[in-house]
This record gives C-alpha cells, structure tokens and sequence, in this order.
C-alpha cells in the first residue's frame, strides 16, 4: 500500500482546545484514519513549521487526501499538506520510467 505523510498545524482554536484539555490525540487520529481504509503508521507532535506529522499507508491518495479534509472541517487545523511517499528503491523505479518519457517532452522556447 502507498505511504503517505500528512503535516498539519492547528489553528488558534486547535492550540486553545490543547491548552484548555491536554490530551493524546493518538486514539482520535487513528479512528479517523481507520474509517478512511487507511492505516496509522505513526502521529509525531512537531516544533518549527508544523504542529503535527502524520504517517500513514492507504490504498489510494484520495483516502489519506479525504481523511486530512475531514480532519480540516473540524476548524482545529489552519494547514494542511499530504505528500506521497517511496522508498528509494521504489523511486528509483519511477526515475527510470521518467528517463523512458523523456524523450516526449520538449520544452518551450
């Protein structure tokens, strides 16, 4: 199954929920992932540019995709990102393939 990464930040409201309740939001994401067919790999709580890094596996990037916007409309979160993930032999697969269609492509000018 394709991994997926999710960084997110909590909004104003997100960080005044954290404060005003502490909590492990572990078992809450993974409710949320689960529904969406997916599977939690890991939640990290991060410093600097996000709040939160999520890991997960999910069939198909519309799922992970869909589960962050259900997170999102909740109003706790103001940023969110889902990325794709290969591992370095799976990305060495998909450069070769670029080297194939390489050819196709001219650029302008």
């Amino acid at each position: 199954m394709p991994t997926f990464i999710t960084y997110a930040s909590y909004s104003h409201a997100g960080i005044k929920g954290m404060v005003s309740e502490p909590s492990d939001r572990t078992e809450v994401i993974k409710a949320l992932v689960d529904k969406a067919g997916a599977r939690l790999i890991a939640a990290y709580m991060t410093t600097g540019t996000n709040d939160l890094v999520l890991i997960t596996e999910a069939a198909d990037g519309s799922d992970a995709v869909a589960a962050g916007m259900a997170a999102a409309a909740g109003g706790a979160l103001s940023k969110l990102e889902t990325v794709c993930a290969w591992t370095p032999a799976e990305f060495k697969g998909i450069a070769q393939k670029a080297a194939r269609f390489a050819g196709a492509y001219k650029p302008p000018g």
